[in-house]
């Protein structure tokens, strides 16, 4: 990557102009992405990132600015243009850094740049074929493999000098399901930190076949009524509607801008009791975590809610200066073309006391969202909709027959007042969560709640699709 003495130079340049903090990331990765549709391999990509970001802080005001070159005269050149663009007061600073080694906490067994496309191939052609037996009414399937193995060097004015060697390889399932009028599609996408040795923990003909059995599911329902109601939300995935009502307005990149509804809450009851919800980078191999974030700070388990009371919020070095708080190894972005800001990691409600038969069986007339999807939200005032990929009519504490097209509408604080029961049967999903440094891979969780009053929106029976 880069020497000692080339990152003390550049990170001195960088604070030539009254700076009082400078920092540099450094990126190699290698990346595959392979994709079959209808039996056939579409695309087989491999792809080489290599670029350096340098960043100068002068107060609270930030430059950032990158390049793929790494020369030290660019690397230079690149510190002056950010020097000039901080201040132009004269100053003579000069930088030594000391190497950090941290633990890694996400140990890989088959790297992925080192695996043969020919190996990976056969797991995605697995996939197809179970997602395609499943039923005849699966008229396409499409399966996507990807991976990554990202070397990074983080170092700072602060004597930082420390590297991470990161990992993760995914599964991406889609299914289409027609009866030859209406077409509907199930999704699955595991995840994890690890290299291929991924699917020896996971097994893609299950996920394959989950996949098809949610789009056959779907296109046999019926259209699902509206109108506020109880709401059961699965575990695993269901975890989305807090990352997305409630986790980024827990995100210093919300707070310390007071874009949240979140702000000056600490200490205040802002969930049910019943409600503890953490973000812990720490958990190996797990899809959103980290040995150190992108700032270099190792990662943490961050309590944000505990028994209902806001004990905290996800903070970065540049956030923390604005709310005169100490970062919480929160800062993450997409690639070196990102400054890096506070994001999520592997954020999740903790298990609760509630018997999950007895979440269900306390339903006389509400919805079991057995998958979510995706959906939309505004930080500042929490207000949020969410499609549920598959659901189902609860009556009389039972769970009774499919429905499409349900979505999920309300506040963020409002749905975590009424988080009313809590179950025991945590698990986590992955997705991709966008911001302002960028897609990063981020975990939710859950185990099975209940929400005792939402808005479900959905289609009237006999409205076209």
């Amino acid at each position: 990557m880069l020497s000692k003495e080339v990152v003390n130079l550049v990170l001195s340049k960088a604070l030539s102009t009254g700076g009082d903090f400078s920092e540099i990331f450094v990126e190699d990765n290698i990346s595959n992405n392979i994709i079959l549709v209808d039996g056939k391999i579409d695309s087989v990509v491999e792809g080489k990132t290599f670029g350096v970001g340098l960043r100068v802080f002068k107060g609270l005001k930030s430059v950032y600015v990158y390049t793929n070159e790494y020369s030290l005269d660019a690397l230079l050149q690149l510190a002056k243009k950010a020097a000039v663009a901080i201040g132009d007061l004269k100053q003579n600073i000069t930088v030594n850094v000391t190497k950090h080694i941290h633990r890694n906490i996400n140990p890989i067994l088959e790297i992925p740049s080192s695996i043969s496309a020919a190996k990976k191939i056969d797991v995605v052609k697995t996939a197809y074929r179970s997602a395609r037996d499943y039923s005849s009414e699966i008229v396409q399937a499409k399966i996507r493999y990807v991976d990554s193995d990202q070397k990074v060097l983080i170092a700072n004015s602060e004597g930082l000098y420390t590297e991470d060697h990161r990992a993760l390889t995914r599964l991406s399932i889609q299914s289409i399901a027609s009866d030859g009028v209406e077409n509907q599609i199930g999704s699955e996408g595991p995840g994890a930190r690890m290299g291929l040795e991924l699917f020896q923990h996971i097994d893609p003909e299950h996920y394959a076949k989950e996949a098809s059995r949610t789009a056959v599911t779907m296109l046999h329902a019926r259209n699902c009524p509206i109108g506020k109601m109880t709401v059961a939300i699965e575990n695993g995935f269901g975890g989305v509607i807090f990352h997305e009502a409630c986790g980024h307005s827990l995100e210093a990149t919300a707070i310390a801008k007071g874009n949240s509804e979140f702000c000056d809450k600490i200490g205040m009851q802002i969930a049910n009791p019943k409600v503890t919800a953490i973000d812990d980078g720490t958990m190996p191999n797990l899809w959103g975590s980290l040995t150190i974030d992108d700032e270099g700070c190792p990662t943490q388990r961050n309590v944000l809610i505990e028994n209902g009371i806001l004990k905290g919020y996800l903070i970065d070095k540049l956030n923390g200066r604005r709310m005169n708080m100490k970062p919480t190894g929160s800062s993450r972005r997409e690639s070196y073309k990102f400054a890096p800001t506070s994001r999520m990691t592997n954020t999740y409600i903790d298990n609760g006391d509630d018997r999950n038969e007895d979440i269900i069986s306390s339903i006389s007339d509400g919805l079991y969202a057995k998958k979510m999807g995706g959906g939309s939200i505004n930080p500042a005032t929490g207000e949020f909709n969410f499609a549920v990929s598959e659901a189902y009519i609860v009556k009389n504490g039972k769970i009774q027959e499919p429905v499409r097209g349900a979505s999920l509408i309300g506040r963020g604080s409002e749905v975590l007042m009424k988080i009313d029961m809590v179950g025991t049967n945590l698990a986590h999903g992955q997705g991709m969560c966008g911001s302002v440094s960028g897609s990063i891979p981020a975990n939710v969780g859950q185990p099975l709640i209940r929400v005792s009053e939402m808005t479900v929106g959905g289609r009237a029976e006999g409205e076209n699709e």
